[in-house]
């Protein structure tokens, strides 16, 4: 583990973390361990975040600091790259839903999920409830999650877990949900199984549910 580049993530100093991640590229050095490093910063950042430490713009930045990271080391890896070697602790089928087309928070949970194990089917943005539906049906994925930044997309979350269910699918999946002003109300009138309010609360619960310590 680089102490250097878990500090540099960590504390958000994005051309130190950038410049020791292109330096390691360049040598040759281990790129599955930076993932395993950017794994170990955003531990940090996320526990900084529940204390009270970090605040959203903070947590933004940091994943802004993954995505770039991810851009670097990702195309060096090969497809389905994740930590360490490691078995993928679990299937997620990630996606922003019909009518919307933000996708930094759900790029951000993608990645958080990744470098903690996990195998992502990011689906995109705007994605049809048919697309999930069969998402869910050829890849059996343990955790399903919705992102939606604007208000109307409630209406497409909900009808995406209608669709689930009405295809039989539901029952086999745990559903997030995610992005702008969501709240328990939303949750359940969606009716998912629970919200995230960021990236580090998407992780903690796909580790609850696939058993993941």
């Amino acid at each position: 583990m680089s102490k250097e580049l878990v500090e540099a993530i960590s504390e958000i100093r994005e051309d130190d973390a950038l410049r020791l991640v292109e330096e390691t590229v360049a040598k040759g050095g281990d790129l599955e361990g930076i993932l395993t490093d950017c794994q170990a910063a955003m531990n940090i950042v996320g526990s900084r975040y529940e204390k009270g430490d970090y605040f959203l713009p903070e947590l933004i930045m940091s994943g802004e600091v993954l995505k770039k990271i991810s851009d670097i080391v990702k195309p060096k890896l090969g497809a389905g790259a994740g930590t360490k070697g490691a078995a993928k602790k679990g299937i997620v089928v990630l996606g922003t839903v019909k009518g919307d087309i933000h996708d930094i928070g759900k790029d951000i949970v993608g990645f958080m999920l990744d470098v903690n194990g996990f195998d992502v089917r990011d689906l995109g943005v705007d994605v049809p409830e048919e697309k999930f539906v069969e998402a869910v049906k050829n890849a059996k994925p343990q955790v399903v999650a919705l992102s939606g930044f604007l208000t109307l997309a409630y209406d497409s979350m909900k009808s995406t877990v209608a669709a689930l269910d009405k295809a039989g699918l539901r029952k086999n999946v745990k559903i997030m949900i995610g992005g702008g002003q969501i709240t328990e109300m939303v949750k359940d009138y969606v009716k998912a199984d629970a919200f995230g309010m960021d990236a580090v609360a998407a992780v903690r619960l796909a580790k609850q549910w696939t058993g993941v310590k």
